[in-house]
């Protein structure tokens, strides 16, 4: 008998025998068929409905993932997105329409760290995602928790040029502005703030009445809460009188009329109101809400019922505003010192703006080095409805542009460089967009001169005015190219890129320059343009369109001859051309010219057109014969003419464009 031991070894070896042997065919098996380039048969693989797929051996391969960011439609472009301090990733989504995966990756690249998508973030960080998506932003401030206190209104005088609206504010703050003012009208938008009698303050903005300084009247409109329509009683509703009408209708702001000049002796002021009301005003006479006070700046008369009037639309409006947290404020002016370096008049709406804040405006930034009232003082902080001129800018702001106060220098920066990242985007935008139709004008008009212009302006609102106002000036012969703009004298380097682009240089409201550039400037033949009064510079460069322009070329009738009697000449040889019937004429208009292209009408119908063969006066060959005198004349090829035909003599004119100027400022140039 074999024992327990032996029986469990003996059994185990061939266990062991037969797992190996197994194992070893089977991998020679493998080994064979992998060299042969063959795969194992499927025959073990269970068919039918419920078999399992193979699983890949193979791990996936890593790849980085790049986002692709869509391109910023035209519809995101113009869409303007309200943004708020404490917003999250999800709520900027949804009014952007990204994905929150690409906002968190630009809020990577800003340099912000990425938590929750519900996070709130601080309100620059939204603006400069936003930005980062070619979204126009507002901002919107929140007043929960703010102290909330009445605020003086701001008015903003507008109306015709020369109705008076300068007079008007001089006789509310006795000074004497409109006198100061080249030409006695205004030239750029001031800001004033008046002491009533009865202890209220007012806010006044004066805009320009020209038609040059539409774009003033509109910035004027959109910081003002009441709009003092002036209207000259002698002149009645004009055509800058309508378009502060719009622009106050486009701004939704309530509208006072102050009819001036009752004092004169063709004032008529019921002819105004009815000019107004036909134009859509509903005045307070006629079951409207728009109150009307006659004044006359010159006698110091109505000017209690205006201030009247002016409080009462004021406490009807209810007007409050946030005095505590940022400042809200819009530039109305921007000027460049010598000394002081960038300037910028701004109207505070809400918050409090501090001496010593970091602020972005517009596409600016700088530190507030110093805040001053409108009489030079300075001061510490700006409230509401007060308008300031602040120092402290790295840059010229334009007008218009909003001011917003943020948290740091580094926050200063970072806005200011994507502002004006998006703005030029956004350039290039309007420009490639421009370029099928400047494509389609130059196909239309082959031949079109170019005038390179140079502006030069005091502030930088006079500068946007006469830019706009010199490109209405555009003809189809000539273009009005303004190359570059600035605030401030003209200087050297206006002069050596006026000579590269063969430009002009147009000095509004500004110190003539020194002697050295004026010389430098006749020697390299640039003309420089000083002007002060927006009518004369206008009519001056319209008269260089007109010199510039290459005009059309027409065809003009230079005189006229009747046919009295014809004269036949025969017995001509073959080679001096056979027979030759002449017409005898009488030159009844202008003048015929035998160089010129002759015309043959009968009963008012063209017979025949081409040149003259022969001009005689008596038996002298001659070039010209005038009005009242008797000529032979022969016409090339043809000789079916009769007596009582009318000769015409045709002359090719050139025709230079006109300059146009209307009575209501505005100009043109017609071709």
């Amino acid at each position: 008998m074999i024992s327990l031991l032996e029986f469990w070894i003996e059994f185990g070896s061939l266990l062991i025998l037969r797992y190996f042997h197994a194992s070893s065919g089977l991998l020679a098996r493998r080994k064979n068929e992998e060299q042969s380039g063959l795969k194992l048969r499927d025959k073990e693989k269970p068919k039918g409905k419920f078999s399992k797929r193979a699983k890949k051996s193979q791990p996936p391969v890593e790849a980085q993932y790049v986002r692709k960011l869509k391109k910023t439609s035209k519809s995101l472009q113009e869409k303007t997105v309200e943004i708020f301090d404490g917003m999250t990733i999800v709520e900027l989504a949804k009014r952007t329409g990204e994905h929150v995966a690409a906002l968190q990756d630009i809020l990577i690249n800003v340099g912000e760290s990425v938590g929750s998508e519900f996070d709130p973030l601080s309100i620059d960080i939204v603006e400069l995602i936003a930005m980062e998506v070619g979204a126009s932003v507002k901002r919107i401030h929140t007043s929960e928790g703010a102290q909330i206190l009445p605020r003086p209104p701001v008015v903003t005088v507008m109306g015709h040029v020369d109705h008076g609206k300068t007079s008007l504010l001089d006789a509310l703050r006795q000074t004497s502005v409109a006198a100061k003012e080249a030409g006695g009208i205004t030239q750029h938008l001031g800001a004033f703030v008046v002491s009533m009698p009865s202890g209220a303050s007012i806010t006044f903005l004066d805009t320009p009445g020209h038609a040059a300084f539409s774009a003033m009247r509109a910035r004027g409109a959109a910081v003002t809460d009441i709009v003092v329509l002036v209207v000259a009683a002698d002149d009645g509703v004009m055509p800058q009188t309508l378009e502060a009408v719009a622009h106050a209708k486009a701004a939704n702001v309530p509208i006072v009329v102050a009819v001036n000049k009752c004092d004169k002796p063709a004032a008529n002021a019921e002819r105004v109101k009815i000019q107004l009301a036909s134009e859509g005003l509903l005045l307070e006479e006629m079951g409207g809400d728009i109150q009307v006070v006659e004044v006359s700046a010159i006698k110091k008369t109505g000017l209690d019922n205006l201030e009247e009037a002016l409080l009462l639309q004021a406490e009807l409006m209810n007007l409050k505003s946030r005095v505590d947290g940022p400042a809200k404020a819009y530039v109305v002016e921007a000027r460049l010192d010598k000394g002081r370096g960038p300037l910028a008049t701004a109207i505070v709406k809400a918050g409090t703006l501090v001496c010593g804040q970091h602020v972005v405006v517009g596409s600016e930034w700088g530190r507030i080095r110093a805040i001053r009232d409108m009489m030079g003082t300075l001061t510490e902080r700006a409230t509401p409805a007060m308008p300031v001129e602040i120092e402290g800018l790295k840059g010229l702001p334009m007008a218009g542009d909003d001011i917003i106060v943020v948290q740091s220098e580094e926050r200063a920066r970072m806005l200011s460089a994507g502002r004006k990242k998006k703005f030029e985007k956004d350039r290039l935008l309007k420009i490639s967009d421009g370029r099928a139709e400047a494509l389609k004008e130059l196909e239309e008009v082959p031949e079109r001169a170019e005038m390179p212009i140079i502006v030069k302006a005091d502030v930088q609102g006079t500068v946007q005015a006469v830019t706009d106002a010199l490109r209405t000036l555009n003809s189809p012969q000539v273009f009005v190219n303004v190359v570059h703009v600035g605030v401030g004298p003209v200087s050297q380097s206006d002069l050596d890129l006026a000579q590269a682009c063969k430009a002009c240089i147009v000095g509004f409201n500004v110190k003539s320059p020194p002697s050295s550039i004026s010389m430098a400037a006749t020697q390299a033949n640039i003309k420089i343009l000083m002007h002060r009064v927006i009518y004369h510079l206008l009519e001056d460069i319209g008269k260089m369109i007109v010199e510039k322009a290459p005009g059309t070329s027409e065809t003009q009738v230079a005189g006229e001859a009747e046919i009295l009697g014809i004269f036949e000449i025969k017995g001509r040889s073959k080679a001096k051309g056979g027979e030759v019937r002449i017409a005898g004429c009488r030159v009844t208009d202008g003048c015929v010219t035998k160089s010129a292209t002759m015309r043959l009408l009968r009963s008012g119908e063209v017979v025949f057109e081409g040149p003259c063969a022969s001009l005689k006066q008596e038996t002298q060959d001659v070039e010209k014969v005038g009005k009242g005198n008797e000529c032979g004349l022969v016409l090339c090829n043809c000789n079916n003419f009769q007596v009582g035909d009318v000769i015409q003599c045709l002359e090719q004119v050139i025709r230079k464009p006109k300059f146009i100027s209307s009575e209501s400022g505005a100009v043109r140039i017609e071709c």
